[in-house]
């Protein structure tokens, strides 16, 4: 694992670039500001971010109601120092198309708030429990 000095350029993957990974971007440019390059992208392509993560994240001052959705595929941005990936298929995914860069990939398995069903405010809970997890994570592995 590399340590957070020699990490200039980080890279969120999740599955498609609406949740998780719009949520995790926006926390560590939050914490970092303009210290480390840092984006997101989906296995596949995703739309627009879904109304509980733009609330969940403006809970906390940060607003992603702007984000665009990227894919993988269409990044053309070179080589990041770290990649992090927080679904299993954007893990086996990153490992495959990083073959032969020297890249290191850290899995953050996280849950996907989409596939919570019931009230509204039990949707918000979950998208708030993962924007939490992932906020934890991130000042563990970048706030040093």
């Amino acid at each position: 694992m590399a340590s957070d000095a020699d990490i200039q350029s980080v890279l969120f993957v999740c599955t498609y670039n609406a949740v998780r990974s719009i949520m995790a971007e926006a926390l560590l440019k939050g914490i970092c500001g303009r210290q480390k390059y840092v984006q997101s992208a989906g296995v596949h392509m995703g739309g627009e971010p879904d109304v509980f993560v733009i609330a969940a994240m403006k809970e906390v001052g940060i607003d992603v109601s702007h984000h665009s959705p990227r894919a993988l595929s269409d990044m053309n941005e070179g080589s990041f120092d770290l990649i992090i990936a927080l679904s299993e298929e954007a893990h086996l995914f990153a490992i495959e198309e990083t073959r032969t860069e020297s890249v290191d990939i850290e899995f953050w398995p996280t849950y996907d708030a989409t596939s919570t069903t019931g009230s509204r405010d039990r949707k918000m809970e979950a998208y708030r429990e993962v924007r939490d997890q992932l906020l934890a994570k991130i000042k563990d592995r970048f706030a040093k």
